[in-house]
């Protein structure tokens, strides 16, 4: 058994990226080689802290030849600039969520893979983590009989309240929708596959925010966009699911439940990798589960997924189909929001495989 290796490369050297590191620099079958950023003192900072080798800007990234795969952590209004010159440029990408902010340049990225022959891999792939896939084992294994109904939340304050620089959240392109929004229909298209109809209401509570940490710690700025939505997405199955996401919110709720024919389950926060994940019968009784796997868990375990399938020729599970069909609907759902309509879905996609019940890390990518 040996273990290739593919050679990676991440743009975007910001708060995300400590995360992404922390996990790619001690995965199988991955090597972090470049670190980019429009600022490369800051790019090099992070290079070091994490012994990557090389550090600049975006095109020496590019003009590496030992990167294989883009990691791309710019902000959510760059990514499809990033990732087409990626693809362009003959490496595979992996993407920060969402894939794009419009549909148009989201279809963009995906021409651009495939004329290139390259894989498109898209956050969240927190569903790849041991919480989500005990949860969606359960249900796949019909614990729960048949699902049809579900309850999602993520709310509280807002990203204000702790990033140092969080205006492009809330600008166009960001929102709670668009930054929240892909970890939980992610995994709700996990339990009921695609979405077909959306239907969202929503409201801009302050026009004004101000940062409350870091260096620019009471900056003001102004919000573009609606800051608590409350959405129903049906399904084509014709199952429901309920779901809000807010950054108005003083008390914090962060909900993922799933109600079948025989039962439901209690999934744990679809923007964590780990956690307890509860059957619960019809007298509130619940039964906790034994973590399903050991895979890799942590922001990354996506790259180290598309590194396994670069090697074995199979299908990657966080896809750019995937994330198409995401953007679609939480695109739909501002559009609901913005003209009192419901919105058709015409994007389809099937739910990802499971991960292997006994894969270890290491086994995710030796062949």
């Amino acid at each position: 058994m040996t273990e290739p290796v593919t050679g990676v490369g991440v743009v975007g050297a910001g708060v995300i990226s400590e995360q992404y590191l922390q996990t790619l620099s001690g995965a199988p079958g991955v090597d972090v080689r470049f670190v980019a950023d429009r600022d490369p003192e800051r790019a090099r900072a992070r290079a070091q802290e994490f012994d990557v080798p090389a550090w600049g800007t975006y095109d020496d990234l590019l003009a590496d030849s030992t990167v294989d795969l883009v990691v791309n952590l710019t902000v959510p209004q760059a990514h499809a600039e990033v990732s087409v010159a990626a693809l362009e440029s003959g490496r595979h990408v992996w993407s920060e969520k969402p894939l794009a902010t419009t549909l148009e340049d989201a279809r963009a990225v995906l021409s651009a893979a495939e004329t290139a022959d390259r894989r498109v891999g898209v956050a969240p792939d927190t569903f790849l983590g041991t919480g989500l896939q005990t949860g969606l084992a359960a249900i796949r294994d019909g614990r729960v009989g048949r699902p049809r109904s579900a309850s999602c939340a993520f709310q509280y304050g807002g990203p204000d309240i702790w990033h140092p620089s969080p205006e492009f959240l809330f600008a166009e392109g960001g929102g709670p929708v668009l930054d929240v929004g892909p970890y939980h229909v992610t995994a709700l298209v996990q339990v009921f596959g695609p979405v077909r109809r959306v239907t969202a209401r929503g409201v801009t509570t302050r026009r004004r925010r101000r940062v409350e940490t870091g260096p620019r710690a009471g900056t003001e700025f102004d919000v573009e966009v609606p800051t608590h939505v409350t959405a129903l997405y049906e399904f084509a199955d014709g199952s429901v699911a309920d779901a809000v996401f807010s950054f108005d919110a003083p008390v914090q709720r962060m909900v993922l439940e799933v109600a079948g024919t025989e039962g439901g389950v209690r999934l744990v926060d679809p923007n964590q990798f780990t956690g307890t994940t509860s059957l619960v019968a019809f007298d509130g009784s619940e039964e906790p589960l034994e973590p399903r796997g050991a895979a890799v868990d942590g922001r990354g375990a996506g790259v180290v997924d598309i590194a396994r399938s670069l090697h074995d020729g199979t299908p990657h599970r966080a896809s750019g189909e995937l994330a198409l069909h995401v953007l679609e609907v939480l695109l739909a759902t501002e559009r609901s929001v913005a003209d009192g309509s419901s919105v058709e879905i015409t994007s389809t996609v099937a739910a990802a495989d499971l991960l292997p019940a006994d894969a270890t890390p290491a086994e995710a990518v030796t062949v």
